[in-house]
């Protein structure tokens, strides 16, 4: 499996011979195995010249850039070596067509729904009190296939969510993570702070996978395709958030493996430190390397497997053939 580069120094990257390096601010030097590299993400200061630039474009390497509050700033995005005229138009055929959208935004809804009632439900067999958030979540995700709108189904998503989180409370064995309302830019709890850190690190994975596929990144379902420069990875993320990202959260928090000291008051609100961002990055890397066995395939596959598989699965169902059903959790 190719590896994530995290780059936390402030410096430059530049290019020497057939290999990158990226060069702190005191002068060291630390080269990057380019041949062995999905994609870098880099945390800080730092500046870029042409010939790296080149150079990541004939690596097919993207790199994402993330400032100092872990807020993500923008990514470099290779030219396609996958392009496909024929998948932007199916893309974009499904995406004019008001019911064939809505189609695939129900589909993302229920697979996010699915997967968060399959966490509430793993913890309430460990004595977690989560029978009442879990028949509330029940009872709402009927009305996912009954809504005509793009907003009204968001509307039925948002209320899930603030559910789902709730059981945050239950599930999270500390106290100084306890949910009391989502918050972003900037987060103003520990909680919010690294449910915001580990969104936008899988926004970004997704971004690396559907770079290997046909599809464009701009052209989504859920999410309007507007002046926004990515949409799709969205999407796609709304799955896995519960998958990959809770789990990862609650892991680090319950395992006391992150605290308190992992954080730091920053404009008006709360961000992960540096030492916080490694821990989580650490753990979400152990995440997607671990397998499953995949119930379709009989064998076992990585987590960050099951992701190109989904955009694969989404594929299909844009050229008519095979019906697209969500990643669904099986424990």
């Amino acid at each position: 499996m190719k590896k994530t580069i995290y780059i936390f120094t402030n410096g430059r990257l530049r290019r020497k011979d057939n290999s990158l390096y990226f060069e702190s601010e005191d002068g060291i030097k630390k080269y990057i195995p380019v041949e062995n590299v999905n994609e870098i993400f880099v945390f800080g200061e730092f500046d870029i010249n042409s010939k790296a630039v080149n150079f990541l474009s004939q690596k097919e390497i993207i790199l994402s850039y993330f400032n100092y509050y872990g807020y993500y700033m923008g990514t470099f995005y290779p030219r396609k070596h996958y392009n496909s005229g024929y998948m932007i138009l199916r893309q974009s055929e499904y995406y004019l067509d008001s019911k064939k959208r809505i189609v695939i935004a129900k589909k993302f809804i229920k697979g996010a729904v699915e997967n968060q009632l399959k966490n509430l439900k793993y913890y309430n067999r460990r004595d977690r009190d989560l029978e009442k958030i879990i028949n509330e979540i029940d009872v709402l995700k009927t009305q996912i296939e009954k809504q005509e709108s793009i907003n009204n189904l968001m509307a039925i998503e948002g209320q899930i969510k603030q559910i789902y989180f709730r059981g945050f409370n239950e599930v999270i064995s500390n106290d100084e993570f306890r949910f009391t309302e989502r918050t972003r830019r900037p987060p103003q709890d520990y909680l919010n702070a690294l449910i915001s850190f580990s969104n936008v690190i899988i926004y970004n994975y997704i971004l690396s996978e559907i770079y290997k596929t046909h599809l464009d990144p701009r052209i989504g379902y859920l999410h309007s395709t507007n002046f926004r420069k990515f949409s799709l990875n969205l999407d796609v993320a709304e799955i896995f958030k519960p998958v990959i990202g809770d789990r990862t959260i609650f892991s680090l928090i319950n395992k006391g493996v992150i605290s308190s000291k992992n954080f730091d008051k920053q404009l008006n609100g709360i961000i992960l430190n540096e030492k916080g961002k490694k821990k989580f990055l650490e753990k979400i890397e152990e995440k997607l390397k671990q397998t499953i066995k995949h119930s379709t395939l009989k064998r076992n596959v990585s987590y960050r497997r099951l992701i190109r598989l989904e955009l694969y699965k989404l594929e299909k169902h844009l050229m008519g053939e095979k019906e697209y059903k969500p990643f669904v959790m099986e424990w």
